[in-house]
């Protein structure tokens, strides 16, 4: 850059100060004449211009108080000019004043790299060296932590160090053997997850002392964050999102015995584990010497194999147990779901929304990190062909607890996104990664043990919403031992058997009602909470109707959005109704240019593609997109569904999810291989099932076409009038809109899980109801399925 400096009125100081004035240690001054006065740093180069400059500068080495300094320059520069430049030369950072602070050991000049380093961080050197010099550093070892080269590297830098061991409970209240005086505290560890560590923070809490957390062993070093007792995040909030990232630990945990986390083999060579003690060494120094920066609040990971690093961003959880308010879930649960006006957004990708998806990307970027965030990252999935966009955002928690084996083979084993667009895509992966942590049991939830019978009326049966036929639960064994982790039939549900309850909003009646816990909540590896729920046995938690939303009012509405799909497509699937087509060319249909772009890729992977109008009793638009190969003998039918007010939404929404399971089959090959699962189910289908013989895939030939013209569609700009308008819906259906709140404190991102009892799930659920009896009313049937005639093949997706 450069800076001019012209003529302006100004007096200097006449005060005598006894310290050296000149250009901050870190520039180096270079004068070209008739040209500028260059400034040199490792941070670039600053050219200053003006009248007396190239003069002036020369003297500004660092050897002269100002009044020696307005006596040399007297010769050719006015005092009052003098002390303007000075003064301006200040104001931009580039001069100051300093007392000579000799380097340990040594001259003056050997210190000033150090003092250079300082005031590069914006600290005045002298002042940071003395803090270094007078502030001694205690430094504890926890777990089988190696401190040698730590220690070393600490007083390398000038830090008076005390060093102690932490002996787990054996100092009482203190706990730490060391220098209760010492302005900072660095803990070595072997592990962030070691339990010792919470002894500590609450040791440095009570104490009101700052820590820095340091991992100097394995191929990637950790250092940080610098917990602060008086704010930020503890010890707790940092361990709760670890957790989370090493639940595959936990069998080996089981099986050892541990209370802590399973070790790991040491991974370094002597560079890397001196280069890892000199950062955390580089740290305290920063913090003691009053540096303070964002990334002071995070945890640096170095991997020292391939020398990228990243910072991690750590925030506070307000319901940590620990330095927050455990109760604060529990209450939040409690209290009524109450509307409010929420305008929509002009542009909310796939559907109505108060905010656009950049802005929920942006604010919920933090959550994504393999140290502090709940999700380890978002990436777009490799298998999709170029022109879908199509991302992944790590394991599905909605599988809970279910068989590993399975889990890993199934379609949805991953929370995953879709959308017209890349960025659509990526932040539909986010909400549902962030939607399914948000509905995985945690420990803090409101629950209540009681029998149904015991409850009354406040109770709703999970029979109303799990829909489960009594012949199922006579077969289930043998079902269950066919079918994946998603068609599971549960034990009968005795309703004079004490399980948990979790109260819920009915926005319909606008009191509390209550559904058993283990229907709401899923279960997660080891439950997440140190009180089994009771009724596991006969309860499943699923993601239907389940949803996060940029408010609450847009998460309601596309939780019911989904219930309504999922029951649309139940409706068709089980009872193989045939459907009208919805028209996708010609100025009466749905197409536009991204609809006739995506068929013409689909064409180009030698796929046919149609869509199916699902629309049900309910009014909604519900369609089914349907594609299927035509170069081989195997079709590889592959569907996507959407449900929306407007129909064109919709249909999008029926597209985007076609897309998004596409990869599953875009590697198939002839012989039966090259496909991305190993499910039975999916496999099954993809290798046997064509248009030929599971003809209700194909769009009834008696019925005409439908169209946008053949939907009605009001556009409500306020999404409270859209949840109102599902209320009314409801209620003229004899229905109850139930709504329990899951938001979590620390993720922010406002989820709910809605339910709807007697709406049902597109899983096999063949109670009596609805499924038998809507396709009749509609006119699509002359008399209800019998129960042997129901399609045979469950829905996999």
């Amino acid at each position: 850059m450069t800076a001019v400096f012209g003529e302006r009125p100004a007096h200097p100081s006449r005060t005598h100060d006894p310290r050296l004035v000149g250009f901050r240690s870190h520039l180096r001054a270079e004068v070209v004449a008739d040209d500028a006065a260059y400034l040199l740093s490792d941070r670039g180069v600053t050219a200053l211009q003006g009248d007396h400059i190239e003069a002036l500068v020369p003297l500004l080495d660092g050897t002269r108080d100002l009044p020696s300094l307005l006596r040399d320059a007297a010769p050719e520069i006015p005092p009052e000019q003098v002390g303007r430049l000075i003064a301006r030369l200040a104001q931009a950072g580039l001069v100051g004043y300093s007392t000579p602070v000799p380097a340990s050991g040594g001259s003056e000049e050997a210190g000033r790299p150090a003092r250079a380093f300082w005031e590069l961080a914006g600290l005045d050197g002298t002042v940071a060296l003395r803090r270094l010099a007078a502030a001694p550093v205690e430094v504890l070892t926890v777990g089988g932590a190696c401190t040698e080269g730590v220690l070393e590297a600490c007083r390398a830098a000038g830090l008076a160090v005390t060093a102690s061991g932490w002996a787990h409970g054996a100092h009482g209240a203190h706990g730490v053997a060391g220098n209760d005086l010492a302005p900072l505290s660095l803990v070595v560890c072997d592990d962030y997850l070691n339990p010792e560590l919470r002894e500590i923070d609450a040791l440095h809490r009570a104490t009101g002392r700052p820590w820095l957390l340091s991992r100097p062993g394995g191929s990637t070093t950790w250092v940080g964050p610098v917990f602060q007792p008086d704010s930020g995040p503890c010890w707790s909030c940092l361990a709760h999102r670890l957790r989370g990232h090493r639940l595959c630990e936990a069998p080996v945990r089981r099986a050892l015995g541990l209370t802590g986390p399973v070790p790991r083999p040491a991974a370094q060579v002597a560079p890397s584990a001196a280069a890892a003690a000199q950062l955390a060494a580089l740290e305290t120094a920063k913090w003691l010497a009053g540096y303070r920066y964002p990334g002071q609040s995070a945890v640096l990971t170095l991997d020292t194999l391939t020398l990228t690093s990243r910072h991690h961003e750590l925030r506070r959880r307000p319901q940590c147990p620990d330095c927050g308010d455990p109760g604060l879930v529990a209450r939040r649960v409690r209290q009524p779901v109450t509307l409010v006006s929420r305008p929509k957004a002009p542009y909310a990708g796939g559907g109505h929304r108060a905010h656009s998806p950049q802005e929920v990307r942006d604010r919920y970027a933090h959550l994504v990190s393999p140290v502090t965030g709940v999700i380890e990252e978002i990436r777009r999935d490799p298998r999709a062909p170029s022109g879908l966009h199509c991302y992944l955002a790590g394991r599905n928690a909605a599988l809970g607890g279910t068989d590993l084996a399975r889990l890993r083979a199934g379609l949805r084993h991953l929370s995953g996104g879709k959308g017209a667009t890349a960025l659509d895509a990526e932040v539909s992966a986010m909400c549902e990664a962030l939607e399914r942590y948000s509905g995985t049991l945690q420990g803090d939830e409101p629950r209540t043990r009681d029998s149904l019978r015991g409850l009354g009326d406040v109770a709703v049966s999970p029979d109303a919403c799990q829909l489960f036929a009594p012949r199922q639960f006579r077969d289930r064994e043998r079902w269950n031992a066919l079918h994946d982790a998603f068609q599971y039939v549960p034990e009968p549900f005795d309703d004079r058997a004490p399980v948990d309850w979790t109260p819920v909003w009915s926005l319909t009646e606008q009191r509390q009602r209550m559904l058993p816990t283990g229907m709401l909540y899923f279960q997660g590896a080891a439950d997440g909470s140190s009180r089994p729920v009771a009724g596991r046995r006969s309860l499943r938690a699923d993601s239907n109707g389940n949803a996060a939303g940029s408010s609450p009012e847009d998460a309601i509405l596309h939780g019911f959005l989904e219930l309504v799909e999922r029951d649309a497509v139940a409706l068709w699937w089980y009872n193989r109704t045939r459907q009208p087509a919805v028209r996708l060319h010609g100025p009466d249909g749905f197409g536009d240019a991204w609809t006739e772009e995506l068929l013409d890729m689909y064409r180009h992977m030698h796929r046919e593609v149609w869509v199916l109008d699902l629309t049900s009793d309910l009014g909604v638009p519900v369609f089914a997109a349907v594609s299927r190969r035509t170069d081989k003998p195997a079709e590889d039918i592959m569907f996507g569904f959407g449900a929306h007010f407007d129909p064109a939404v919709a249909l999008r929404r029926a597209l985007t999810e076609m897309n998004q399971l596409l990869p599953a089959v875009i590697g198939a090959r002839a012989d039966g291989t090259g496909y991305g699962t190993t499910a039975p189910e999916p496999l099954g289908w993809w290798w046997g099932a064509t248009v030929a013989t599971q003809p209700y895939l194909l769009p009834d030939p008696s019925l005409p076409a439908r169209g946008p013209a053949d939907f009605a569609f009001r556009n409500r700009p306020d999404l409270r009038d859209d949840v109102e308008a599902v209320v009314e819906l409801l209620r003229g259906h004899g229905m109850d809109l139930l709504v329990l709140d899951q938001t979590r404190p620390d993720i922010g991102i406002p989820v709910v899980k809605v339910v709807v009892p007697g709406l049902r799930h597109f899983w096999a659920r063949f109670a009596p109801g609805r499924l038998f009896d809507v396709p009749v009313r509609l006119g699509r049937l002359a008399a209800p399925t019998p129960y042997e005639d129901l399609n045979p093949v469950p829905l996999f997706l």
